[in-house]
């Protein structure tokens, strides 16, 4: 029996999403939060892998040195093939690569004593994957988002990925002191199969086809020109070489060993870092509502706090007094992350978004490999505390000299029409990590 024409229409059902988070938007955030539940974890599973084969400092910082050689050494490479290849594609194969490497380094842990030159060239082949991946997903990130929705897009996409990093680093310190860092290592490597199985149906049609140019070569001399003719562009990314560099090596090589030997183990390391995600949480949160008008100026002055982690490890604080240096912390880079992610999204041309995205992770991460292999050896010739204050005054001192640049102080928040050729409001939107290196796209690949 057909329904009585008098019968009153069934409500519309709500939308469970925003009209511009769609499908890409979805399969997207749900890929960054697997990866990041599993690196979190595997970051602090590798330094302690080191440590109990009985490997020192300088051994843990050599490994976390293999890791971010490869971001010096590819990092263009990946820009330029990102901006000429279907994004998606290459960062499926990142994903390939990672969990391949993360698997064999889970194999040789569980099975016995790895060797030193062994994890090195396995953290370098993820470090290789993460090379290509970062300037892809960024780009596709930055394509994918119209103009007034970009920074709350931006926020919640990096809420939702810092809220993994949350779960994953607590839960890769309870899981080391439980069963050890095998088994997350081995975790990390599923993460990476799942996530690559979920970038796979990305739809990118929306975006058009990528036809190549020029060479390769000419590619990158038009990203250097972008980059180059950009104060403050170039001046913010000189500053992170530094931040991420001292920061890195704080937090890969200092932040385990304060934890082994003042705070009781990997558990409360991972503790601390939880802290930090949960900081990042806050950030974004604020930045949901809060549009501030100069966006380099508020976001440069947020990065202070990144020194105050360093500090803390050096003092050493107790457990909860570092909590809460990283809650600081987390929460100013975040505000940092999403204003950077805006400014290259208002400034930069879409079909050039990786290659400069390249620029900036290359120009961030140059100085990371250095910082952590010599990490080791500059705390046998000056003591730990004192490294570490001397990572915490480089972080005042650089971000103090990038406020002298005007253009940093004076570029301001437009509100134009979306781009020609992105993707509309109503369409899906794609994802975000570390502005330049330590806060703005997908670290972890």
């Amino acid at each position: 029996m057909s329904p009585s024409p008098t019968a009153p229409a069934r409500p519309t059902a709500r939308p469970a999403r925003p009209a511009w988070a769609g499908r890409n938007y979805t399969l997207l955030t749900g890929a960054a939060v697997v990866t990041n539940l599993g690196s979190h974890g595997a970051l602090i599973a590798a330094a302690f892998a080191v440590l109990e084969s009985g490997g020192s400092g300088g051994d843990v910082g050599l490994v976390a040195a293999a890791r971010t050689l490869p971001l010096v050494l590819f990092l263009l490479v990946g820009g330029a093939l990102a901006d000429r290849l279907p994004r998606h594609r290459v960062m499926v194969a990142a994903n390939a690569l990672n969990c391949l490497s993360q698997a064999a380094f889970a194999f040789l842990v569980l099975a016995g004593e790895p060797r030193l030159w062994q994890m090195m060239l396995l953290t370098a082949l993820c470090g290789t994957g993460t090379a290509f991946f970062n300037p892809a997903a960024e780009g596709m990130l930055l394509s994918s988002v119209s103009g007034e929705h970009a920074n709350r897009a931006f926020a919640l996409f990096r809420m939702a990925m810092n809220g993994a990093g949350i779960g994953g680093a607590a839960l890769g310190g309870a899981m080391i002191a439980a069963v050890g860092p095998g088994w997350v290592l081995a975790v990390d490597a599923a993460a990476f199969a799942l996530a690559g199985v979920l970038r796979a149906f990305l739809d990118v049609r929306p975006a058009g086809d990528r036809a190549p140019g020029g060479s390769l070569l000419a590619d990158l001399r038009e990203g250097w020109v972008e980059f180059r003719t950009r104060p403050w562009l170039w001046s913010i990314v000189l500053q992170f070489s530094v931040v991420v560099a001292v920061v890195g090596a704080a937090e890969a090589v200092y932040g385990p060993l304060v934890a082994r030997d003042r705070l009781g183990g990997p558990a409360p390391w991972g503790l601390a870092l939880a802290f930090f995600g949960i900081g990042t949480i806050a950030g974004a949160v604020l930045m949901m509502v809060w549009k501030p008008r100069r966006l380099l100026l508020v976001g440069t002055l947020c990065v202070f706090p990144l020194a105050l982690p360093s500090a803390g490890l050096a003092v050493p604080l107790p457990v909860w007094g570092l909590c809460a240096v990283m809650l600081v912390s987390g929460t100013a880079i975040e505000v940092f992350g999403v204003n950077w992610m805006t400014t290259m999204h208002q400034e930069i041309p879409e079909e050039k978004f990786s290659r400069v995205s390249a620029y900036d992770w290359f120009g961030s991460v140059s100085m990371l490999p250095l910082a952590t292999a010599v990490a080791g050896p500059v705390e046998s010739a000056f003591g730990r505390t004192w490294a570490l204050w001397g990572c915490a005054t480089l972080v005042v001192l650089v971000t103090a000299a990038v406020l002298a640049v005007p253009d940093v102080r004076r570029l301001t928040r437009r509100t134009p029409p979306p781009k020609a050729g992105s993707v509309p409001a109503a369409a899906p939107c794609a994802p975000a990590a570390v502005g330049p290196a330590v806060a703005s796209g997908p670290a972890d690949a």
